[in-house]
């Protein structure tokens, strides 16, 4: 990313020093992970880092993505990737344990995303709860996807309105109204807009937004968004967004959704042009309905911290690797990298 595009705040404030900075990121952290484990009924699990190439669990976030491959001395036969998010590996594991209808599991993912355009949100090492729940056939719908983007609001409300009594120089930034809109709705609204000044525009009006069904084309052509074909049912997803004054932007906290079916796997696998995946074991266990209904998402965790203890930059709540150039630019700007 070139240090022009870098967005430094007009007379921003660090409100925390380092060492209060890491206290509050785990007590964020902590507070965040009990409170949506308690709103969405789930349990804590352990998670690959990598998995086989040949298994189709990784995630294809926009299908332009390059996963980081390695080989393992002691398993010759394939290359491992790092995992870019754990959407398939999640409905595997509900499978594996046993996990009842209306109960889910929950994770810490740690990946990497090497093609990641650095900047104030953006880092190549990605941090997230990644969580998986199962339902029933009659909960494969719009309202049940709202009704759960409302237990992750309240989750993070109540987290913020704890960590403000410990750190009271903090602003809260999160509004648990949420207001939803379609992308076709979207659209519609702002035709003659990108859907980055349309994420924003609505954004900014509304504080909290639910954008609903990425990843299918809209009218003009075109889809909102990227959206690989085979997790999320298109009709049935949605982002979280977020305004964040300190940056004037919108920040995506969430990427979540019920997922593909064995109907709309086939559909959306066609429209992509991706009906090849079909041989993969994954793709196999769901067309033979092997695989439990279920609704998921990741939630970031260096993005929240950001939000609420009023930081910058996401490079000042996680440790990764930034240009010579940038670190240069935020220390000049107060912007104190971690």
């Amino acid at each position: 990313m070139a240090v022009k595009d870098l967005i430094i705040p007009k007379n921003y404030e660090n409100k925390l020093d380092v060492i209060s900075t890491e206290v509050a990121i785990k007590y964020v952290k902590d507070l965040f992970e009990k409170r949506l484990a308690h709103h969405l009924n789930l349990m804590r699990i352990s998670a690959p880092l990598y998995v086989r190439k040949s298994s189709g669990l990784n995630d294809d976030l926009n299908g332009t993505e390059r996963p980081v491959s390695f080989d393992i001395k002691e398993i010759s036969s394939e290359d491992m990737q790092i995992v870019h998010s754990l959407a398939k590996w999640k409905r595997m594991a509900l499978k594996r344990y046993n996990i009842g209808v209306g109960k889910g599991i929950y994770t810490d993912m740690n990946a990497i995303r090497r093609d990641e355009i650095l900047d104030n949100l953006h880092s190549a090492y990605v941090d997230q709860w990644d969580w998986e729940k199962i339902i029933d056939k009659n909960q494969r719908t719009l309202e049940y996807l709202k009704i759960t983007v409302q237990h992750i609001l309240k989750a993070l409300k109540e987290t913020e309105r704890e960590l403000d009594i410990v750190f009271e120089n903090l602003e809260p930034f999160v509004y648990e109204e949420v207001f939803y809109i379609t992308t076709q709705e979207l659209e519609d609204k702002y035709p003659d807009k990108s859907p980055k000044e349309r994420e924003y525009l609505i954004t900014k009006e509304h504080k909290t937004v639910c954008l609903m069904q990425i990843g299918d084309k809209l009218r003009s052509g075109k889809p909102h968004d990227g959206r690989a074909p085979d997790y999320d049912d298109w009709h049935l997803n949605a982002d979280i967004l977020l305004y964040y004054p300190i940056l004037d932007c919108v920040v995506e906290i969430s990427s979540m959704g019920i997922r593909v079916d064995a109907k709309s796997l086939k559909e959306q696998l066609k429209k992509a042009g991706c009906e090849d995946r079909i041989k993969l074991p994954f793709h196999q266990m769901l067309l033979q309905q092997e695989l439990p209904l279920t609704i998921g998402g990741g939630i970031g965790q260096s993005r929240i911290c950001l939000i609420l203890l009023n930081k910058a930059h996401i490079g000042e709540v996680q440790v990764s690797q930034w240009s010579d150039e940038m670190r240069k630019a935020c220390d000049e700007n107060h912007i104190h990298l971690l």
